[in-house]
């Protein structure tokens, strides 16, 4: 890729080489033919993808709608106010944009319409949504752009088959998944740029993969398996991909995104836009768009004012929450939904139209959440009546919206809900008032979402009266820990859902006291923790073995902001960014807490690792390889040898390096000194110090040091 220059750095060329750019005509200069001196041009790309450009003819704007009823005089305005309403609702119809042609004989309609809307964009939106649609039995509307009367007056009278491109494979978008190492990939943003490194541990180092300048106008987003990386500019979003290429796939136009949201599966991208009105008195307008992210399809659009996209907050206030929408659990996309005033939206990708075409009503509902692997969600009603009817949370099964359990609870001051990563297990926290009022105490309602009838169980801390800081569900496992306390040293308190008597009930495995932890974070595989202490805490990491119930390592990550794991739980990621001035950059640990290397970086954003596909292989097969690893890990235990005698060799050469400058250093001062030993005579009146008497003492010491490189433990059965 050729290099980017900014103007302060074309400038500065220019007058190093003796050039006055303010004396340059710049229209004047023309390239040889075909010749782009390496630097491609995004609008030559745009140019050859799209072919020649299209004129506007003046009726982008206009559709034409077939097959309506044929009405005498009498009921014009009814087929009208009928026609208006469908079609007002995609988007503003001009003054004077609807008109149904009549037979200038009978003065009845002729069965067809004309409207005219502001933008040529509601047009094709009308276009899709309305062609075919169903007035009643005998009138299904047949929509058509006005400009496309051109294109079926040209249709050929005789028929010749298509051309048929030869098939061209694109780049294997999972291509980075095969590294040979085994190693994963991170993207960071410091400053303008946008940077994509491997994690090459081995080398206690990065390994870049991909930069690009002005990248992104404000953040980068993974989607959930890894396939693409999302940037957001003005004029709408964009994702590419690739192990190193990054070619942009596909772009979708939404001026002014804010905000954007990848289905699980990684098929639909949920745009959004806030708009300033243009009456101070009206609230902000919202634009929610869904493509279809390999074809670049807006598959539906929400809009309206910020007020119809608010939700009802359990602590009383409301506002837009982003994501807007929810997506469904499991692989298919197959179902989304929002929250609104008294009801649930769940909609279907299959038509992208409301489930049984109609909201979930449940008056009063304020938040919901999808279990991650089942078309299930629960749902928080607070209480309402001053008591007299209490909060609940539901489980609800779609499609039938059947209601699969419900638990009421009383005294609720407030209520959040925690889903465990396989869907088995779901942890509702309730802050309940005391008798008095003045206060408020935690408990925890715990949900069997696999077993029959779906048990809960009651779990209330040792001291009930202890805020609760942060909960964490181990993925993919049984556990879960929690911050708990009032101190600035709270305890950390470990449980299972899975005794050893008695599968069916929770129990407190240990209680850590008097750490400095306000936030968990759990290995991506399980086992393994970080307790971590943010912000006030001024970055205090523990790592901690959850299977021996020990803490294998200690230490600091200065002022650090974000704690993010690599997929496959091997590596930590601590970073500094640009909240703090001082220190930005970041860190990676091994999993067991051993500090691998530092990367400063000024003006850090952003760091965000790239998530892996799910594993193929079954859980059987999974606890195989792990009864085994032994033998597995063989065949890479030389390659670990080799790169850490590559490594020794590298810190020798580095520190033999280091004495060579050392020792040349001493020469030259001591040439220096020497050179000026008559100088510094004279000024003393022909007197030399009591040092320079006699020939010159100088003692050289070697001094060995010994520095741990590896330790390992095996034990021989």
């Amino acid at each position: 890729m050729a290099a980017v220059l900014s103007m302060p750095e074309i400038e500065h060329r220019a007058l190093s080489l003796g050039i006055d750019l303010s004396s340059l005509d710049l229209d004047s200069i023309v390239l040889p033919p075909g010749d782009d001196f390496g630097i491609p041009s995004d609008d030559e790309e745009v140019l050859h993808e799209e072919g020649p450009p299209e004129y506007e003819t003046g009726f982008g704007n206009v559709v034409i709608v077939d097959n309506l009823p044929v009405v005498p005089p009498e009921k014009y305005e009814k087929l009208e106010g009928v026609v208006r309403k469908i079609y007002g609702q995609i988007g503003a119809i001009r003054e004077g944009g609807l008109w149904m042609p009549l037979d200038p004989a009978t003065q009845k309609t002729l069965g067809y319409c004309f409207i005219e809307y502001s933008t040529p964009q509601e047009a094709e939106l009308a276009k899709e949504k309305t062609n075919g649609y169903k007035l009643d039995r005998s009138h299904i509307f047949a929509v058509n752009m006005f400009d496309e009367f051109d294109k079926y007056m040209n249709v050929p009278d005789t028929w010749t088959p298509a051309e048929i491109k030869p098939y061209e494979p694109g780049e294997n978008l999972q291509q980075w998944l095969t590294d040979e190492k085994a190693r994963d990939q991170f993207v960071i943003r410091a400053g303008t740029f946008t940077e994509v490194f491997w994690n090459d541990a081995r080398q206690l180092m990065p390994d870049p993969v991909y930069h690009r300048q002005y990248w992104t106008e404000s953040f980068v987003q993974w989607s959930p398996v890894g396939t693409y990386l999302a940037t957001v500019h003005r004029q709408g979003a964009a994702v590419w991909g690739g192990a190193d290429t990054f070619n942009r796939l596909m772009r979708f136009a939404h001026p002014q995104v804010k905000h954007i949201d990848f289905s699980p599966s990684e098929k639909y991208l949920v745009t959004y836009s806030s708009h300033e009105p243009s009456n101070p008195r009206d609230t902000h307008r919202v634009i929610l768009n869904i493509f279809d992210v390999r074809t670049g399809k807006l598959m539906r659009d929400f809009k309206g004012n910020a007020d119809d996209f608010a939700m009802g907050l359990s602590g009383g206030g409301s506002g837009i929450s982003w994501p807007v929408f929810k997506w469904g659990g499991g692989k298919d996309d197959k179902y989304f939904a929002r929250i609104g005033k008294n009801v649930i939206s769940v909609y279907e990708t299959e038509t992208f139209t409301l489930l049984d075409k109609k909201s979930m009503k449940v008056d009063n509902v304020v938040d919901f959440c999808w279990s991650p692997t089942d078309p299930i969600f629960a749902l928080f009603v607070p209480e309402m009546g001053g008591g007299n009817q209490p909060a609940r949370v539901s489980l609800v099964q779609i499609p039938g919206k059947e209601e699969l359990r419900q638990k009421n609870l009383f005294s609720v001051s407030d209520c959040k809900m925690y889903w465990q990563s396989n869907g088995e297990y779901l942890a509702v926290k309730v802050d309940r008032y005391t008798k008095t009022k003045k206060s408020t105490y935690t408990g925890f309602e715990l949900f069997r979402i696999k077993e029959r009838d779906i048990p809960i169980e009651v779990l209330e801390l040792d001291n009930k009266n202890d805020k609760i800081i942060a909960f964490a569900w181990e993925p993919k496992g049984h556990r879960f820990a929690v911050i708990h306390g009032d101190g600035p040293r709270p305890d950390v308190s470990f449980y299972t859902m899975r005794t050893a008597g008695n599968t069916g009930r929770v129990s407190k495995l240990t209680t850590l006291k008097g750490k400095q932890a306000n936030a968990l974070y759990w290995s991506p595989a399980g086992r393994f923790i970080v307790l971590a202490g943010l912000k006030g805490l001024n970055g205090q990491l523990e790592f901690f073995n959850v299977d021996e119930l020990e803490t294998m390592a200690t230490g600091e990550h200065f002022m650090a902001t974000d704690i993010d794991w690599d997929p496959t739980g091997r590596y930590v990621a601590t970073s500094v960014t640009s909240v703090h001035e001082m220190e930005n950059g970041f860190h990676i640990w091994s999993f067991n807490g051993k500090l691998l290397y530092r990367i400063p970086k000024d003006h850090f954003f952003q760091f965000l690792w790239r998530p892996r596909p799910p594993t193929l292989l079954t859980p059987e097969q999974e606890d195989e390889i792990a009864r085994n690893l032994r033998k597995y890990s063989k065949k890479y235990e030389a390659e670990d040898q080799d790169v850490s005698l590559q490594l020794s060799e590298q810190d020798r050469k580095k520190r033999r390096a280091l004495q060579e400058e050392w020792e040349s250093w001493v020469a030259r001062w001591k040439q220096m000194h020497d050179e000026e030993r008559e100088l510094r005579a004279e000024l003393r009146g022909g007197e030399f110090s009591d040092d320079e008497g006699g020939k010159e003492v100088y003692e050289a010491k070697e001094v060995e040091a010994e520095e741990v490189l590896d330790v390992s433990e095996e034990v021989v059965e």
